[in-house]
């Protein structure tokens, strides 16, 4: 496979681009501990829960612990949280009684649905200023851009 192209990027375009990523993340942040709290969690809640919802099925403490990067004991706060706000529930392992899983239960998509809707809103007028070959070149750089944070952030767990 051919190695990518590279371009040199100037001092004053990485301080340009690394503002925008303060401000958007600062911004992103506000909006899910909002959510978060019209939804009655923390915003690490929150966003462990978005995590355990994406997987293939039921996890355990440790796989979400390696999800979120947090600590095993924080993990088990954080589970005991969402069972109680009755997000997810724990669950024998059907091949193996001694292991514990957290499953997370389904949401009532009317109540939380209008949560998110003025993100989407905000989307779709920022995506109308864009042609179809712009929105690929700005979707290129937001999964370039992920991969190499949750690489970084999360050692490369998906």
């Amino acid at each position: 496979m051919p190695e990518e192209k590279r371009y040199p990027v100037p001092r004053d375009v990485l301080a340009r681009f690394a503002e925008i990523g303060r401000e958007s993340s600062t911004l992103a942040v506000l909006r899910h501990a909002q959510i978060a709290e019209k939804m009655g969690l923390s915003a690490t809640d929150h966003k462990a829960l978005d995590l355990a919802a994406r997987a293939d099925g039921p996890l355990t403490a440790g796989e979400i612990a390696k999800l979120t990067g947090l600590s095993t004991g924080a993990v088990t706060g954080v589970i005991d949280r969402l069972e109680r706000a009755g997000f997810v529930r724990r669950v024998r392992d059907a091949k193996d009684r001694r292991k514990v899983l957290v499953e997370v239960l389904p949401v009532d998509e009317e109540k939380v649905a209008p949560l998110f809707e003025s993100a989407l809103v905000v989307t779709e007028k920022v995506l109308e200023k864009f042609g179809p070959a712009e929105r690929e070149v700005i979707e290129r750089y937001q999964n370039e851009l992920l991969a190499l944070m949750r690489e970084d952030v999360l050692g490369g767990n998906p």
